[in-house]
């Protein structure tokens, strides 16, 4: 049997030791942090998890999820930092029955610092693989929680960025958001839209053109980046 406990608490020894108290107040005030942090570095986590799935490469599916939910259940932003680390190196594992303890990590996150690695990079490629979780996204997409509204529109992230992806759901859920008062509501339009853009600017700046009056600045200011100077142009003069 798989030593799961043992596992985790080495991983939490190491992240221990390369936390710094320094470090782990300025971070905690950074991300205004509810949970106890150890000063660790993003690369030293990094390092850690890579380290981990070296020793492990054929570490099966249960497994995974045991050392994930282990590291999630005590509440250290590192953590649950790591967590993620080492779902994202092994999301091939992972299954469409995963989401609900995705789900749970996310409404736990309380902060981008998680969130924003959760929804690109583990969730993002289960919606990929498993074009029947689109439904999921369509509940995130309205849930009370901005960080699940946030997690449903950076889920299609990365596909978008590469010049594919499922714009139709973004901008159904973005068109449906433009006007939230949410910070990071805002900010994630702008950024989906600012990466779309850099492949296909004409479809972001048709799309956001008639949009521009109801946009926030925030978004705006994200959104116009990749786009030619006219397209910029006409975008603020039709806000």
């Amino acid at each position: 049997m798989p030593d799961v406990a043992g596992w985790v608490d080495d991983l939490d020894a190491q992240l221990r030791t390369a936390g710094t108290p320094e470090r782990a107040i300025k971070e905690r005030a950074y991300l205004k942090s509810t949970i106890d942090h150890y000063g660790v570095s993003v690369p030293a986590c990094r390092a850690i998890a890579a380290s981990f799935a070296r020793a492990h490469r054929d570490l099966a599916h249960d497994e995974l999820c045991a050392v994930a939910e282990a590291l999630w259940s005590v509440p250290v932003f590192e953590r649950r930092r790591l967590a993620v680390e080492l779902l994202e190196r092994f999301v091939a594992q992972l299954t469409a029955d995963d989401v609900p303890m995705l789900e749970e990590f996310l409404r736990q996150s309380g902060t981008w610092a998680l969130v924003d690695e959760i929804a690109p990079s583990v969730v993002g490629p289960l919606v990929v693989e498993h074009p029947e979780l689109g439904h999921v996204l369509d509940r995130w997409a309205v849930d009370e929680d901005f960080w699940i509204r946030r997690a449903a529109m950076l889920a299609l992230l990365v596909p978008l960025r590469r010049g594919g992806g499922d714009f139709e759901r973004f901008t159904r859920y973005a068109d449906a958001q433009l006007e939230d008062t949410q910070f990071f509501i805002r900010k994630a339009i702008g950024w989906i839209l600012r990466d779309t853009a850099k492949r296909r600017p004409d479809l972001v700046f048709e799309w956001l053109l008639p949009r521009a009056s109801r946009a926030s600045g925030v978004t705006i200011r994200e959104a116009v980046k990749p786009l030619s100077s006219t397209q910029r142009s006409e975008i603020l003069a039709a806000r």
